[in-house]
């Protein structure tokens, strides 16, 4: 009998036992030497919230919107590859444990399931999110593809024109295109009822590429066409083109300057996500939360800002809510959930992060996440994030009392 589930590293551990090894580490690890990935959580660790007493918090509220669209709380699920590996339908799943709970989905180009197979699944639009590859007219299908499922948002990431080394994907088989190993065969051995969902799944390969290459019946040769379709000619002019040919609300993900923030910003884009890609592309690179505060001030209300980057708990939003980002997607923590449960895991990591933010609002004298600002953290002096920590006598929640 599996032990109560309390938090994401509980969903974590048992994805561990119930994943192939080559798979959950796809999802768990970063790139080179993880110095990026580790920072992205360390940094988060290292802020303070600061506990308040004596104030009314009997009634709190977790909603906000995002991009107009109305959020039980400020979090979106992140696109993520190869998300079907997890568990058979994966993406459909998660999309529909997120429309459920009430918050936005957001699919990935490189998704086992497709973008029809998604939209048949449920009935309300969800985001999706585009890579610009040498081959711009399958870009453009793509576009159209979301515009025909009704998608109510493009999610266009900007960080991916040449994939950072992922070591470990690489040793476990995971390289473009994927190696089959002796110890891949042993460890898939162990997890025959994982093995038993991913074939009864309606797809075992890139959904959206599905038929547009032609001889590519195979994961390892659709996987040898994406290796040579990341683009590094990937410029702001594509991003006006893109951004003209979709017409709708439009992200771009994997901000992490302050100098792109405000190029992103002029663009007209609907939301920027402030982001490394999770610590898998240019490790090295300054973590999410302490870029958020400078590029949230530097657009200032031109654009929404999201954060990507660590969260792992309620506590994290809250964090990064108060440091200026709108909201945050949520990568690993979901395909954690998912990986050990499927679509009740993924319905357990939301919830687990709403009570958790739901919580540390009422510690921090907190009812509305919508007021929340910088003076419910606290920095110690010589923090890189400190000059940005305003000091309040009252939270929000009391002056609007």
């Amino acid at each position: 009998m599996n032990p109560p589930v309390t938090c994401i590293e509980d969903l974590r551990l048992m994805a561990k036992r119930r994943v192939p090894r080559a798979i959950f580490e796809y999802v768990d690890r970063g790139s080179y030497d993880e110095v990026t990935l580790r920072a992205n959580k360390n940094d988060l660790d290292g802020i303070a919230l600061r506990q308040r007493v004596a104030i009314d918090v009997e009634h709190r509220s977790t909603a906000t919107t995002l991009l107009g669209e109305a959020a039980t709380m400020p979090v979106a699920i992140a696109p993520t590859g190869l998300t079907g590996l997890n568990w058979g339908n994966g993406e459909m799943l998660a999309a529909r444990a997120a429309q459920r709970y009430g918050v936005p989905f957001t699919l990935s180009t490189m998704s086992i399931c497709s973008i029809e197979d998604v939209a048949g699944f449920v009935d309300q639009p969800f985001w999706f999110q585009l890579y610009v590859m040498r081959d711009r007219g399958f870009a453009a299908s793509l576009i159209e593809r979301a515009k025909a499922a009704k998608c109510s948002a493009l999610v266009l990431t900007l960080d991916l024109q040449i994939q950072g080394q992922r070591h470990r994907d690489i040793k476990n088989g995971l390289a473009v295109p994927p190696r089959l190993t002796l110890g891949n065969a042993l460890d898939v051995a162990t997890k025959p009822a994982w093995a038993l969902r991913v074939l009864a799944g309606k797809r075992k390969s890139f959904g959206n590429l599905d038929g547009y290459v032609k001889g590519a019946d195979t994961l390892a040769t659709l996987s040898q066409w994406i290796a040579g379709q990341f683009d590094p000619t990937l410029s702001w002019a594509d991003v006006e083109w893109v951004r003209k040919l979709w017409g709708g609300k439009l992200i771009l993900k994997g901000i992490l300057d302050v100098e792109d923030a405000k190029i992103a910003a002029s663009t007209g884009c609907d939301a920027i996500v402030v982001s490394n890609h999770g610590g898998r592309q240019l490790d090295g690179a300054v973590s999410s939360i302490r870029a958020l505060p400078e590029i949230a001030q530097a657009v200032g209300d031109r654009t929404e800002v999201l954060f990507d980057g660590g969260v792992r708990s309620g506590q994290d939003v809250l964090k990064a809510v108060a440091l200026g980002a709108r909201g945050c997607m949520i990568g690993r923590a979901f395909l954690y959930g998912l990986g050990a449960m499927g679509e009740a895991g993924v319905t357990s990591a939301l919830e687990i992060i709403r009570r958790e933010l739901d919580v540390s609002m009422a510690l921090t004298g907190t009812r509305d996440v919508q007021g929340v600002g910088p003076q419910i953290v606290h920095l110690p002096p010589g923090h890189a994030l400190a000059p940005l920590a305003v000091t309040s006598t009252q939270p929000p929640s009391l002056k609007a009392a």
